[in-house]
């Protein structure tokens, strides 16, 4: 939905248009996100194949090997993700009025195996799996966004919020429990964060005169940031996942000229 080759095409078929996005953060990290082709794409109900990288749902977890090259400064990526849903909710929440977008929490919650071989690491936790979906570019219904996910002691918590383009705004706290309940909570107070090296814009929720730390900005881009924040949600400590997206940026023609440095297209 970023790409601007897609952008440049005229959005005619994105299945020629694809990638398989990779971010690992710290020492030996990197950024993949290469673009494709539609020969490069395969998929079913249970698999999808973008170039050397795959997923593969096998009725109780998803398999995702990686096999990509990171950019600007070319370095392998290689490795497996194992992701074990605790709860898989069917239900998706519309974010405009006319239903032309919608977001889904596929896996609000979940356990996580990352054995990588290239740069060489591994570990175990939780993870979360998430969908958006629309029939026309986010650019189009949205002005920006903010949205955070926390893993509470036994819950978890998404809040999202925005501006639609006709100048309404949507905002949503949905609480998973480990049951698999899920319940609308009522928004905690709005906490403006220090703008980013870009200059972009950040806004979260937190408990009534908590405090919130920026424990470290992951993604810091003309258009979009990607933050971990410690925090206090609905009375407990939390360890929250915070995005920013301005798609007023995004809509800037500079800001597509420079994303083919971050994302290269092959084939």
């Amino acid at each position: 939905m970023f790409s601007p080759y897609y952008h440049w095409s005229g959005r005619g078929d994105p299945d020629n248009h694809i990638a398989m996005n990779v971010a690992l953060y710290g020492p030996g990290g990197g950024w993949c996100m290469t673009e494709r082709g539609a020969k490069h794409l395969s998929r079913d109900h249970d698999h999808l194949v973008i170039g050397p990288s795959a997923m593969h749902w096998d009725g109780t977890s998803l398999r995702i090997d990686l096999e990509e090259i990171t950019a600007p400064i070319p370095r392998r990526v290689r490795g497996t993700i194992r992701v074990y849903p605790h709860m898989m909710p069917q239900t998706q929440w519309p974010l405009d009025i006319a239903g032309h977008h919608a977001w889904r929490p596929i896996a609000p919650r979940a356990a996580i195996e990352v054995d990588m071989k290239s740069p060489s690491l591994s570990w175990r936790g939780e993870g979360y799996i998430d969908s958006n979906a629309g029939i026309e570019p986010l650019e189009r219904g949205f002005s920006d966004w903010h949205w955070s996910r926390a893993h509470l002691g036994r819950d978890s918590v998404v809040l999202y919020e925005g501006q639609r383009r006709d100048a309404s705004r949507f905002a949503m706290g949905l609480r998973f429990a480990e049951d698999g309940t899920i319940s609308e909570v009522e928004l905690p107070p709005e906490r403006v964060l220090p703008k980013t090296l870009w200059r972009m814009p950040r806004i979260t929720r937190a408990d009534a005169g908590a405090p919130v730390e920026i424990r470290r900005t992951w993604e810091d881009t003309p258009f979009y940031s990607r933050t971990a924040l410690k925090t206090r949600l609905f009375g407990e400590q939390a360890e929250a996942v915070h995005e920013s997206l301005s798609l007023d940026r995004l809509e800037k023609g500079i800001v597509k000229l420079m994303l083919p440095f971050r994302m290269p297209r092959r084939g």
